[in-house]
């Protein structure tokens, strides 16, 4: 298994659980918290899509992306501790990740110098890799987060990213070359992480289906 921030998730989850207490007593539920990250995702995509010149979007790109990641982890966190863990509630977990990723790296490809066609790759590739971790479930296996560019890693790219590529911030817009070289090392990190995934489910998997 490849060393991923996913690891750290319970270190981060104990550090939520006061404010996940005070969620559930206010009776808010994991599946309010999901489609909240997945609104506010599709409206930073947005409004980066319709105004990338805005160097403001983008510098607060990375903290949403932060943001983000701690409601990811409330919303799993809350629905056990209140015992709302739901279908409905895991299809719309893994809905809403795929959606919000697809909505916020496409604007980068309106970034001056960027490879439109590593920005697209990356969003297939980022896609299958959450594929791959799911198709573990088919085979038996406990559903697979491993890295080493799963989705906690994505968010740090895009966000270093968005500091460094954004029009009018480190001047690198003007060649590309750190846009396009973190690109592709995200893609291949990303085909590494797709390849890892399956290789792990088929080690996890009971012997017969």
């Amino acid at each position: 298994m490849a060393l991923s921030i996913y690891q750290f998730k319970p270190a981060f989850q104990r550090l939520l659980l006061p404010l996940v207490r005070r969620l559930a007593v206010a009776g808010v539920s994991p599946n309010q918290i999901t489609l909240l990250a997945l609104l506010l995702s599709v409206g930073l995509g947005a409004a980066l899509w319709h105004w990338p010149e805005q160097q403001w979007l983008w510098w607060a790109f990375p903290c949403w992306m932060l943001l983000r990641m701690a409601l990811n982890a409330a919303d799993g966190l809350l629905a056990t501790y209140s015992q709302q863990q739901t279908p409905l509630g895991a299809l719309l977990n893994e809905m809403a990740d795929v959606l919000a990723d697809v909505a916020l790296y496409l604007p980068f490809l309106l970034l001056p110098g960027a490879s439109a066609a590593l920005v697209i790759a990356f969003v297939i590739c980022a896609l299958l890799s959450e594929f791959a971790g799911l198709l573990a479930l088919r085979i038996g296996a406990p559903r697979r987060f491993d890295g080493p560019m799963g989705k906690s890693e994505r968010a740090v790219l895009f966000g270093v990213l968005a500091i460094g590529a954004a029009p009018g911030g480190a001047g690198l817009e003007e060649t590309g070359v750190f846009l396009n070289g973190m690109l592709l090392l995200g893609l291949l990190l990303c085909g590494w992480t797709c390849l890892n995934r399956l290789q792990q489910a088929l080690k996890t998997a009971p012997p017969t289906l």
